[in-house]
């Protein structure tokens, strides 16, 4: 869905398997999802070692939420090229999106509910929440009989030019 909209657009989109470095602090992560538009930096000869995202996505878990809350997230607001911070929840249909002002705050806007759309101004782009969740049971996770699998994370295992 965001990997779509891209198209056309001096932007491009990396899953998972692609390293993020924090200069700064020098954390390195596997975010869920990166955004780099205009040309890509690279920590390494390998390319597989991102500086400049400009939107970073993360799928919460039990495990990493209070990680990608806290600690992650103060890393992540010194990258400079970092003006998108979301937060996707596994149990219920909820975005949450950080969004970096003009001034260097970061104002939060949570969205609860199907009937929701997330704008990604920063790359033009919008996150309804009924197409985040299209083929996730609620009800399963909810009741705790299944994980939450965000059926489109196979299509994309590589990154992605568009």
């Amino acid at each position: 869905m965001l990997v779509g909209q891209l198209k056309g657009r001096p932007c491009k989109a990396y899953s998972s398997d692609t390293r993020l470095k924090v200069s700064a602090t020098g954390l390195f992560a596997y975010p869920d999802l990166m955004v780099v538009c205009g040309q890509p930096q690279f920590d390494d000869v390998r390319k597989d070692t991102l500086l400049n995202p400009m939107v970073l996505i993360e799928v919460l878990s039990e495990t990493t939420e209070a990680y990608d809350r806290g600690r992650k997230f103060g890393h992540y607001r010194t990258l400079e090229s970092l003006v998108d911070y979301l937060l996707i929840a596994q149990d219920q249909p909820r975005i949450e999106h950080f969004a970096r002002q003009p001034d260097g705050r970061w104002l939060y806007t949570a969205y609860d509910g199907l009937e929701h759309i997330v704008p990604i101004d920063s790359i033009g782009c919008a996150l309804p929440l009924a197409d985040v969740y299209d083929k996730v049971d609620l009800a399963a996770v909810s009741e705790g009989d299944a994980p939450l699998e965000f059926p489109h994370r196979p299509a994309e295992a590589a990154p992605l030019d568009q």
